[in-house]
């Protein structure tokens, strides 16, 4: 049998590990009731309004969406306070990862830098369009080393991806610091971060540089309706960059990738107010609740401006991971981070923090 023509890069390519499913677990333990706390998702659900708007807009879905969505990307101005023509909206802010990757480096010349360990789609992107990713790793600490990474660029760093608030640390450097890495970087080296959790950051205003964009091109960032709004079903996101990058990343962008229901929602979305302030206060209390709580059965969780906690248990992690699930109890495991010792929790509901807690204490004794 011949062998399929394919490209080298697709033949080694690793696909992205999603987090394990309610219905997976259930069918795997033979629960009735198991809570998900993976997967950084709102623990509110969607908001009653965005559910609202989508069964009214349910019959519009044989009509092809608007392409490159200017309602929605107006919308998304308004909101941020920046000129719509810096706005590219995408299915996920993976799109505009994606996006970059395949619009910026040149190939056989160029390469992307990012930190060690870091969200995955930045390397499963870059190899799959054959650009190198180069990497720094992170201190003991996880705290971000900016000086290695402004050394680690050259003149051929066409992307620097910076997640902040990290992912899975939850660890954040102010704006300032993230201005002053921008300012050390090549001339022609963008950066590109990544504030997918900023929304639950402590003040957000100490840590977002979206409102910076207009008055830096070389800077660009990439938030997500997945976290805060509870949209990660229909996978919305956008970019905020200079107007000269985001008329060319719509230019090659396919043309219907937010569908006619996403956009919706996203709409909806940010007209509602009341479940984006009730949203962060559950995630913070839940948060500093999570902290207490597992600092007191001696996980040494780390501090986070993010929806979730890292932790590391007292036992070890891949056991402790298998015991909440046999109770109904969906956490990440850290391993495919290169951290097998730690594990990832997303702030739930206060009921399921508590239960959360409560499992851990007796799987710990």
């Amino acid at each position: 049998m011949d062998r399929l023509c394919v490209r080298p890069e697709v033949e080694a390519f690793r696909p992205y590990v999603p987090g394990r499913s309610i219905e997976e677990i259930q069918d795997q333990y033979g629960l009735s009731q198991v809570i998900k706390m993976a997967s950084n998702e709102n623990p509110l659900g969607t908001s009653p309004v965005v559910q609202e708007r989508l069964r009214r807009a349910a019959p519009l879905a044989f009509r092809y969406a608007q392409a490159g969505t200017p309602r929605l990307s107006a919308a998304i101005a308004r909101h941020v306070g920046v000129d719509p023509a810096m706005v590219v909206a995408g299915n996920g802010s993976d799109e505009i990862i994606d996006l970059l990757i395949r619009v910026v480096p040149r190939p056989g010349e160029d390469h992307v830098l990012a930190f060690r360990p870091c969200f995955s789609i930045y390397e499963t992107q870059s190899r799959f369009a054959g650009i190198p990713l180069r990497q720094v790793p992170l201190p003991e600490s996880l705290d971000f080393d900016l000086d290695a990474l402004a050394a680690a660029a050259t003149e051929h760093t066409a992307l620097v991806f910076l997640t902040n608030p990290d992912n899975p640390s939850g660890h954040a450097v102010p704006a300032a610091a993230v201005l002053d890495l921008l300012a050390r970087l090549p001339r022609r080296t963008l950066l590109v971060v990544d504030e997918a959790y900023v929304d639950f950051a402590d003040p957000m205003e100490h840590y977002t540089v979206l409102a910076q964009v207009a008055a830096h091109p070389r800077l660009v960032v990439l938030r997500t309706f997945s976290k805060m709004y509870g949209l990660a079903g229909l996978r919305l996101g956008f970019g905020v960059m200079a107007p000269e990058l985001a008329d060319l990343l719509l230019r090659v962008k396919l043309p219907f990738s937010v569908n006619v229901l996403a956009e919706q929602a996203g709409l909806a979305a940010l007209e509602d107010e009341i479940f984006v302030e009730e949203t962060r206060r559950v995630v913070l209390e839940g948060r500093a609740y999570l902290f207490e709580e597992l600092s007191r059965l001696g996980c040494s969780p780390r501090p986070s401006q993010a929806n979730f906690l890292m932790f590391c248990p007292p036992k070890p992690a891949d056991e402790v991971f298998h015991a909440l699930l046999g109770r109904g109890i969906i956490i990440r495991p850290l391993a495919s981070y290169g951290m097998p010792q730690w594990l990832r929790v997303s702030v739930g509901t206060a009921a399921e923090n508590r239960l959360l807690i409560r499992h851990l204490e007796e799987v710990l004794a």
